[in-house]
């Protein structure tokens, strides 16, 4: 680990006034929960013949929603999993008044179970469960103990409450990522390959002093950042010292 990086990081944290973080899968491998896009990671996968990147759309769940639901409760749930130093630290940082947000692409709850208040989940979240006919709200422990589709007490399919292929992300949601992204003096954009549309756009309305990138492989915004960390995010903020 680059401890120039590391320090410089800190140096610009420590200066912001309003830190915004960007974050995506790579948050949360370190929590012991798969990717999506890595050699290893679960797009690379599949549930017989049928691609697993196809089971968790929108049209799949609505035809198959039995096979759906299968793979849902193996490869995306994860009850166990804990924050890891990335969350935790993000946490602290909100606590000292420099973070003012966290949008995360990840459905996993981590940053929430951290601590962090100001939570926007582009993509929703596996705690929460809605019935699709009387919008009757479920948890997730209901969702993993239900055999074969869950259903609500009137019969309906209780569906996660989480952004499939061929759905729209919230509005407020995404106006309210715009907003925080806008404001931001500093933006550090962590664990993520910026290859998911549309959420990856809303990194360009970021016109602040500092643009922070970490993550192992390289993105296409590294060409404007002012620091650039390619290493574990989770061992990049244990560092840090917060």
């Amino acid at each position: 680990m680059n401890k120039e990086k590391i320090d410089a990081l800190r140096e610009i944290i420590d200066n912001s006034k309003h830190l915004v973080f960007f974050g995506g899968a790579g948050v949360s491998t370190a929590s012991n929960i798969p990717d999506f896009r890595s050699s290893n990671g679960i797009y690379n996968e599949t549930y017989g013949t049928i691609p697993i990147e196809r089971i968790i759309s929108h049209s799949f769940f609505m035809s198959h929603p039995d096979i759906f639901f299968e793979v849902y409760k193996e490869k995306l749930c994860f009850k166990d999993a804990k924050p890891n130093y990335c969350h935790k630290v993000l946490t602290k940082l909100e606590e000292l008044g420099i973070l003012k947000a966290v949008i995360t692409q990840n459905i996993d709850n981590l940053h929430t179970l951290a601590g962090t208040k100001n939570v926007i989940e582009l993509h929703g979240s596996v705690m929460r469960n809605y019935c699709m006919k009387c919008h009757k709200s479920y948890d997730l422990d209901y969702v993993l103990n239900s055999k074969g589709v869950p259903r609500c007490t009137c019969g309906g399919i209780v569906k996660p409450d989480v952004v499939l292929y061929e759905e729209s992300l919230d509005y407020n949601s995404i106006m309210n990522a715009i907003k925080e992204i806008s404001e931001a003096d500093t933006l550090i954009i962590g664990g993520t390959s910026l290859s998911v549309y549309p959420a990856a756009q809303f990194v360009e309305y970021f016109n602040g002093r500092n643009l922070v990138i970490i993550n192992k492989s390289d993105v296409y915004k590294n060409k404007d950042a002012t620091l650039v960390i390619n290493d574990d995010i989770s061992e990049v903020f244990r560092l840090l010292g917060y």
